[in-house]
Protein backbone atom coordinates (compact mmCIF):
# COMPACT_ATOMS: atom_id res chain seq x y z
CA UNK A 1 0.00 0.00 0.00
CA UNK A 2 1.30 3.48 -0.88
CA UNK A 3 2.13 5.62 2.12
CA UNK A 4 0.53 8.68 0.58
CA UNK A 5 -2.80 6.90 0.42
CA UNK A 6 -2.68 5.88 4.06
CA UNK A 7 -5.17 7.43 6.46
CA UNK A 8 -5.71 7.41 10.21
CA UNK A 9 -8.43 8.82 12.43
CA UNK A 10 -5.88 10.70 14.49
CA UNK A 11 -5.04 13.97 12.68
CA UNK A 12 -1.61 13.82 14.29
CA UNK A 13 -0.68 11.04 11.87
CA UNK A 14 -2.07 12.63 8.70
CA UNK A 15 0.06 12.74 5.55
CA UNK A 16 0.32 16.52 5.79
CA UNK A 17 2.43 16.18 8.91
CA UNK A 18 4.49 13.20 7.78
CA UNK A 19 5.00 13.66 4.06
CA UNK A 20 8.10 15.88 4.09
CA UNK A 21 11.72 15.81 5.24
CA UNK A 22 12.22 12.09 4.59
CA UNK A 23 15.90 12.49 3.64
CA UNK A 24 17.17 13.15 7.16
CA UNK A 25 20.13 10.93 8.07
CA UNK A 26 18.83 10.05 11.53
CA UNK A 27 15.57 8.14 11.37
CA UNK A 28 12.72 7.48 13.76
CA UNK A 29 13.16 4.46 16.05
CA UNK A 30 10.92 2.60 18.46
CA UNK A 31 13.39 3.16 21.30
CA UNK A 32 13.36 6.87 20.66
CA UNK A 33 9.56 6.99 20.74
CA UNK A 34 9.49 4.93 23.95
CA UNK A 35 11.97 7.15 25.81
CA UNK A 36 10.33 10.35 24.66
CA UNK A 37 6.94 8.96 25.68
CA UNK A 38 8.21 8.28 29.20
CA UNK A 39 9.60 11.80 29.45
CA UNK A 40 6.37 13.36 28.21
CA UNK A 41 4.27 11.27 30.58
CA UNK A 42 6.54 12.37 33.43
CA UNK A 43 5.93 16.03 32.57
CA UNK A 44 2.19 15.40 32.29
CA UNK A 45 2.13 13.62 35.66
CA UNK A 46 4.09 16.43 37.28
CA UNK A 47 1.54 19.00 36.09
CA UNK A 48 -1.35 16.80 37.20
CA UNK A 49 0.15 16.44 40.67
CA UNK A 50 0.75 20.20 40.97
CA UNK A 51 -2.85 21.21 40.16
CA UNK A 52 -4.26 18.24 42.09
CA UNK A 53 -2.44 19.49 45.19
CA UNK A 54 -3.81 23.00 44.67
CA UNK A 55 -7.36 21.64 44.56
CA UNK A 56 -6.92 19.91 47.90
CA UNK A 57 -5.50 23.11 49.36
CA UNK A 58 -8.81 24.72 48.53
CA UNK A 59 -7.40 26.91 45.78
CA UNK A 60 -9.58 27.70 42.76
CA UNK A 61 -7.88 26.06 39.77
CA UNK A 62 -10.28 27.29 37.10
CA UNK A 63 -7.60 29.34 35.39
CA UNK A 64 -5.12 26.48 35.57
CA UNK A 65 -7.49 24.00 33.91
CA UNK A 66 -8.90 26.37 31.29
CA UNK A 67 -5.48 27.91 30.62
CA UNK A 68 -3.90 24.47 30.34
CA UNK A 69 -6.55 23.32 27.88
CA UNK A 70 -6.16 26.44 25.74
CA UNK A 71 -2.36 26.15 25.79
CA UNK A 72 -2.58 22.46 24.80
CA UNK A 73 -4.71 23.41 21.80
CA UNK A 74 -2.19 26.07 20.76
CA UNK A 75 0.77 23.70 21.09
CA UNK A 76 -1.13 21.07 19.11
CA UNK A 77 -1.68 23.54 16.27
CA UNK A 78 1.99 24.56 16.36
CA UNK A 79 3.08 20.91 16.25
CA UNK A 80 0.76 20.27 13.30
CA UNK A 81 2.11 23.11 11.19
CA UNK A 82 5.70 23.29 12.45
CA UNK A 83 6.84 19.71 12.81
CA UNK A 84 10.44 20.65 13.57
CA UNK A 85 9.23 22.46 16.66
CA UNK A 86 7.88 19.19 18.07
CA UNK A 87 10.88 18.62 20.42
CA UNK A 88 9.70 21.78 22.20
CA UNK A 89 5.95 21.83 21.59
CA UNK A 90 5.31 18.20 22.56
CA UNK A 91 6.73 18.51 26.10
CA UNK A 92 4.85 21.82 26.44
CA UNK A 93 1.68 20.11 25.24
CA UNK A 94 2.12 17.36 27.84
CA UNK A 95 2.67 19.87 30.64
CA UNK A 96 -0.29 22.01 29.57
CA UNK A 97 -2.62 19.05 29.24
CA UNK A 98 -1.52 17.93 32.68
CA UNK A 99 -2.79 21.21 34.14
CA UNK A 100 -6.20 20.53 32.65
CA UNK A 101 -6.29 16.89 33.66
CA UNK A 102 -5.10 17.72 37.18
CA UNK A 103 -8.03 20.00 37.87
CA UNK A 104 -10.55 17.85 36.01
CA UNK A 105 -9.48 14.67 37.78
CA UNK A 106 -9.12 16.19 41.26
CA UNK A 107 -12.61 17.69 41.17
CA UNK A 108 -14.10 14.34 40.20
CA UNK A 109 -12.01 12.61 42.85
CA UNK A 110 -13.52 14.90 45.48
CA UNK A 111 -16.97 13.59 44.54
CA UNK A 112 -15.97 10.04 43.71
CA UNK A 113 -12.76 9.12 45.48
CA UNK A 114 -10.45 6.76 43.63
CA UNK A 115 -12.16 7.08 40.25
CA UNK A 116 -9.27 8.85 38.46
CA UNK A 117 -6.93 6.05 39.52
CA UNK A 118 -9.40 3.50 38.17
CA UNK A 119 -9.60 5.40 34.88
CA UNK A 120 -5.80 5.46 34.60
CA UNK A 121 -5.70 1.71 35.22
CA UNK A 122 -8.32 1.03 32.56
CA UNK A 123 -6.49 3.30 30.09
CA UNK A 124 -3.11 1.60 30.64
CA UNK A 125 -4.61 -1.88 30.34
CA UNK A 126 -6.52 -0.88 27.20
CA UNK A 127 -3.34 0.53 25.66
CA UNK A 128 -1.47 -2.75 26.07
CA UNK A 129 -4.44 -4.83 24.98
CA UNK A 130 -4.75 -2.80 21.76
CA UNK A 131 -1.00 -3.08 21.20
CA UNK A 132 -1.13 -6.87 21.54
CA UNK A 133 -4.18 -7.09 19.31
CA UNK A 134 -2.27 -5.11 16.70
CA UNK A 135 1.03 -7.00 16.98
CA UNK A 136 -0.66 -10.39 16.91
CA UNK A 137 -2.85 -9.23 13.98
CA UNK A 138 -5.99 -10.36 15.82
CA UNK A 139 -7.54 -7.13 14.56
CA UNK A 140 -6.22 -6.20 11.15
CA UNK A 141 -6.05 -2.56 10.13
CA UNK A 142 -7.74 -2.82 6.76
CA UNK A 143 -9.07 -0.06 4.54
CA UNK A 144 -12.63 -0.78 5.68
CA UNK A 145 -11.57 -0.76 9.34
CA UNK A 146 -9.79 2.57 8.93
CA UNK A 147 -12.76 4.09 7.16
CA UNK A 148 -15.14 3.03 9.94
CA UNK A 149 -12.95 4.37 12.74
CA UNK A 150 -12.30 7.65 10.94
CA UNK A 151 -16.00 8.24 10.22
CA UNK A 152 -17.24 7.46 13.71
CA UNK A 153 -14.41 9.35 15.46
CA UNK A 154 -15.03 12.43 13.34
CA UNK A 155 -18.76 12.24 14.08
CA UNK A 156 -18.11 12.03 17.83
CA UNK A 157 -15.71 14.95 17.62
CA UNK A 158 -18.28 17.12 15.80
CA UNK A 159 -20.99 16.24 18.33
CA UNK A 160 -18.70 17.33 21.18
CA UNK A 161 -17.82 20.58 19.41
CA UNK A 162 -21.46 21.44 18.70
CA UNK A 163 -22.49 20.59 22.27
CA UNK A 164 -19.64 22.71 23.63
CA UNK A 165 -20.67 25.70 21.49
CA UNK A 166 -24.30 25.35 22.57
CA UNK A 167 -23.23 25.37 26.21
CA UNK A 168 -22.16 29.01 25.81
CA UNK A 169 -25.80 29.83 25.10
CA UNK A 170 -27.01 27.96 28.16
CA UNK A 171 -28.11 24.92 26.15
CA UNK A 172 -27.16 21.75 28.04
CA UNK A 173 -27.31 18.60 25.94
CA UNK A 174 -28.43 15.92 28.39
CA UNK A 175 -28.26 13.30 25.64
CA UNK A 176 -24.46 13.72 25.73
CA UNK A 177 -23.56 15.05 29.18
CA UNK A 178 -26.40 13.54 31.21
CA UNK A 179 -26.75 10.10 32.79
CA UNK A 180 -29.52 8.66 30.63
CA UNK A 181 -29.05 5.30 28.95
CA UNK A 182 -28.42 7.09 25.65
CA UNK A 183 -25.75 9.30 27.26
CA UNK A 184 -24.06 6.26 28.77
CA UNK A 185 -24.21 4.40 25.44
CA UNK A 186 -22.71 7.40 23.67
CA UNK A 187 -19.89 7.47 26.21
CA UNK A 188 -19.26 3.75 25.74
CA UNK A 189 -19.06 4.16 21.97
CA UNK A 190 -16.71 7.14 22.35
CA UNK A 191 -14.44 5.16 24.70
CA UNK A 192 -14.35 2.21 22.31
CA UNK A 193 -13.41 4.33 19.32
CA UNK A 194 -10.87 6.28 21.36
CA UNK A 195 -9.12 2.95 21.93
CA UNK A 196 -9.48 1.91 18.29
CA UNK A 197 -7.64 5.02 17.12
CA UNK A 198 -4.59 3.57 18.85
CA UNK A 199 -4.67 0.66 16.42
CA UNK A 200 -4.42 3.03 13.49
CA UNK A 201 -1.67 5.00 15.19
CA UNK A 202 0.35 1.84 15.94
CA UNK A 203 0.03 0.83 12.31
CA UNK A 204 1.11 4.20 10.99
CA UNK A 205 4.12 4.44 13.34
CA UNK A 206 5.10 0.89 12.41
CA UNK A 207 5.15 1.87 8.74
CA UNK A 208 7.29 4.94 9.38
CA UNK A 209 9.96 3.40 11.63
CA UNK A 210 13.37 3.77 10.02
CA UNK A 211 11.94 6.10 7.38
CA UNK A 212 10.72 9.33 9.02
CA UNK A 213 13.31 11.83 10.36
CA UNK A 214 14.42 11.61 13.99
CA UNK A 215 12.52 14.66 15.26
CA UNK A 216 9.28 13.04 14.11
CA UNK A 217 9.52 10.81 17.19
CA UNK A 218 8.22 13.79 19.14
CA UNK A 219 5.30 14.12 16.74
CA UNK A 220 4.55 10.41 17.21
CA UNK A 221 4.60 10.85 20.99
CA UNK A 222 2.26 13.82 20.68
CA UNK A 223 -0.16 11.70 18.65
CA UNK A 224 -0.16 8.89 21.19
CA UNK A 225 -0.78 11.38 24.00
CA UNK A 226 -3.78 12.78 22.16
CA UNK A 227 -5.33 9.30 21.87
CA UNK A 228 -4.48 8.24 25.44
CA UNK A 229 -5.82 11.41 27.00
CA UNK A 230 -9.05 11.15 25.00
CA UNK A 231 -9.47 7.57 26.16
CA UNK A 232 -8.76 8.47 29.81
CA UNK A 233 -11.31 11.29 29.80
CA UNK A 234 -13.97 9.07 28.24
CA UNK A 235 -13.34 6.25 30.72
CA UNK A 236 -13.46 8.63 33.70
CA UNK A 237 -16.68 10.22 32.48
CA UNK A 238 -18.19 6.78 31.90
CA UNK A 239 -17.33 5.56 35.40
CA UNK A 240 -18.84 8.72 36.87
CA UNK A 241 -22.05 8.36 34.85
CA UNK A 242 -22.49 4.71 35.81
CA UNK A 243 -22.03 5.56 39.47
CA UNK A 244 -24.63 8.32 39.37
CA UNK A 245 -27.00 6.15 37.36
CA UNK A 246 -26.80 3.15 39.68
Amino acid sequence: MSFKNYRTSNPVFSNYIWRRDTRSERKMTLTGIFLKSLFSLFLLSLSVWYVWDLVYQGINVKWYTSGGLLAAIIFSILTSYRKKWAPITTPLYASSKGLFLGGFSALINKQFEGYPEQAVGVTVITFFVMLLLYKWRIIKVTKKFRSMVITVSFTIFMIYIISWILSFFGIYNKLIWGTSWFAILFNVVAAIFASLTLMLDFDFIDRKLGKAPKYMEWVAVWGLLVSLIWMYVEVLRLIKKLTIRF
